[in-house]
């Protein structure tokens, strides 16, 4: 059975860090891309398999940055300089198609963190 398990999601000042990781457990499919997306469709950056990042949302461009962690199938969303607009449920996915991940679709999903920032 595949897992999608996100941690790192907080409460937060405007201007504020906060860095949310996830990581998939129980695939048998070695080369997955993953992503975060808000509120489950809005996809804020996604990194294809090999470590290559291959979309950061205008809207956190400069702010956000996503990287592979120490181990497979984990990704790290560092996010910096937090804005009130930011305040969503922030959800990790996972599929071998990265193009998928484009339109806010995968085979695996978290049950997602909430990430609120105060003004």
């Amino acid at each position: 059975q595949v897992k999608v398990a996100e941690s790192g999601g907080g409460s937060v000042q405007a201007g504020e860090s906060l860095k949310l990781s996830c990581e998939v457990s129980g695939a048998t499919d070695s080369n997955l891309s993953m992503g975060w997306f808000r509120n489950k469709r809005e996809p804020v950056a996604i990194i294809f398999a090999n470590g290559s990042p291959t979309y950061v949302a205008d809207f956190v461009q400069g702010r956000f940055t996503i990287s592979q962690g120490s181990a497979s199938n984990t990704v790290i969303l560092q996010m910096d300089n937090l804005k009130s607009d930011d305040t969503a449920r922030y959800y990790c996915a996972a599929d071998t198609r990265e193009w998928q991940l484009r339109l806010g679709r995968a085979n695996y999903w978290g049950q997602g963190t909430q990430v609120t920032v105060s003004s």
